[in-house]
């Protein structure tokens, strides 16, 4: 059984926040998949199941997301290698896409409460949302929404991510990095 999560806040007001990148992925994923709710209280976040996955949005709001994902996780006896975590990433430039095993938050709350609860060693899909032009304007940047010219890509992007996460459920990860990483927004349009 694979663990999508997708990181987000829950609400109206964030849902087309740069910081709600991962709740995207997760609902194209849905969709895709024709995946059924199964959210209960216990699980603190609207959770979807398909054949043999399961799709996460936390509810906790980003910097509680491991006390989301850690129940799901236990309930559904779920590996820690088949927990895939999708977020923003302020480092990479918007519409990179990156993937790795465990390593450091850079800073990311949601990602430091999810390895305070499971440990760092599940898999970032790294999701690029470009960065503010001073450190002091992180919380705001990416708790706006998505700049117009950001926004005729993003259905792109997600949809690119999506494809991504598919092949990570079958496919060597480094097979899927030669084949969907991207340096920016720019390799899409090849």
């Amino acid at each position: 059984m694979t663990l999508f999560v997708g990181l987000g806040n829950p609400g109206s007001q964030y849902e087309d926040t740069r910081h709600n990148i991962g709740f995207k992925v997760i609902d194209k994923l849905v969709d895709d998949f024709g995946a059924r709710d199964i959210s209960k209280n216990s699980f603190h976040g609207q959770l979807y199941r398909s054949t043999n996955s399961l799709f996460l949005k936390p509810t906790t709001y980003m910097n509680l997301s491991g006390k989301s994902v850690q129940p799901v996780k236990h309930f559904f006896k779920v590996e820690l290698e088949d927990v895939i975590v999708i977020h923003d990433d302020i480092d990479l430039p918007f519409g990179a896409v990156r993937f790795k095993r465990g390593g450091g938050h850079g800073g990311h709350n949601g990602l430091k409460s999810i390895d305070s609860h499971i440990t760092k060693e599940y898999l970032r899909v790294r999701v690029g949302v470009g960065k503010p032009e001073h450190k002091s304007q992180v919380a705001d940047y990416v708790l706006h929404d998505f700049s117009d010219e950001e926004r005729e890509d993003l259905l792109q992007l997600i949809e690119h991510v999506a494809k991504a996460c598919k092949k990570l459920v079958g496919e060597e990860l480094n097979t899927v990095k030669s084949f969907y990483s991207l340096k920016s927004i720019e390799g899409l349009q090849k």
